[in-house]
């Protein structure tokens, strides 16, 4: 029996290609709304966003309800807040900064019940969303059903590659592409779309297709995304909410202002 209405894991592992929203505003309405809209999946950014503990209890939940997948992007290091974020009903996590093998197993440690993992029990509103009266089906199948994804953002994470992937309870790559290009540059640039970004992208799609992990990351554009879909990435958060506000505003306002 697996898991009611949790669809992130199923989709990607069906080899599926999955745009998320990515909301940094901590209103629950607009995330509904994005997944609403058409957004498979919704990330919370609760690294640079502007998210309380409170607001992401009541986002997943509005997500859930709109029928997309909720995610959650906990701060640097603060693997605690990955075990309350999937008790909340989150099904998947992105972890910043996973620059070692170490990082990568506090990651599998936090998010995966045992063998695999460490994580504690109290999934109490995570079941309710779900409508499992059975909580032990949860336990027999949340591993599965959770999507970790280990950000690379760091030229100590590409040394790190294949011992991030390969460690288990990590499900999946998820390329930073801002932070990589300020790492790759010494600090001397901001270029996301840079041609070092860009190769070492190619690095991280071979490293998870061949240990068949999930390849995902960040586009600040739909257009991005899209040529990132083509090239094989299958976890694409797209834009912002903030971003998208501010290009619908400047659309009107062109129009407005002739």
């Amino acid at each position: 029996m697996a898991i009611p209405a949790f669809t992130l894991a199923q989709r990607l592992r069906a080899g599926e290609t999955v745009f998320s929203a990515w909301c940094g505003l901590p209103y629950p309405i607009v995330a509904e709304t994005l997944g609403r809209d058409g957004f498979l999946a919704v990330t919370l950014d609760g690294q640079h966003g502007l998210w309380d503990l409170g607001a992401i209890v009541a986002t997943v939940a509005a997500v859930r309800q709109a029928g997309a997948a909720p995610i959650v992007r906990v701060p640097v290091g603060d693997f605690a807040t990955v075990s309350r974020a999937l008790d909340f009903g989150a099904e998947g996590i992105i972890a910043p900064m996973i620059n070692t093998p170490a990082d990568a197993r506090a990651l599998a440690a936090a998010a995966k019940y045992p063998p695999t993992g460490e994580r504690s029990w109290g999934p109490h509103r995570a079941t309710t969303l779900a409508g499992l009266a059975d909580q032990s089906v949860y336990l027999r199948e949340a591993n599965d059903h959770i999507v970790t994804l280990a950000m690379i953002e760091t030229r100590t994470a590409l040394q790190n590659l294949d011992a991030i992937v390969e460690t288990p309870g990590v499900d999946g790559l998820f390329l930073g592409p801002s932070d990589l290009s300020i790492a790759l540059s010494d600090g001397k640039n901001l270029d996301p779309l840079s041609q070092e970004v860009d190769r070492e992208l190619d690095r991280i799609l071979a490293a998870a297709q061949r240990t068949k992990k999930i390849p995902g990351a960040y586009c600040h554009s739909a257009e991005r995304a899209a040529a990132l879909a083509k090239r094989g990435v299958k976890f694409l958060a797209v834009m912002s909410d903030l971003g998208m506000l501010r290009a619908g505003a400047a659309a009107a306002l062109k129009v407005l202002n002739g």
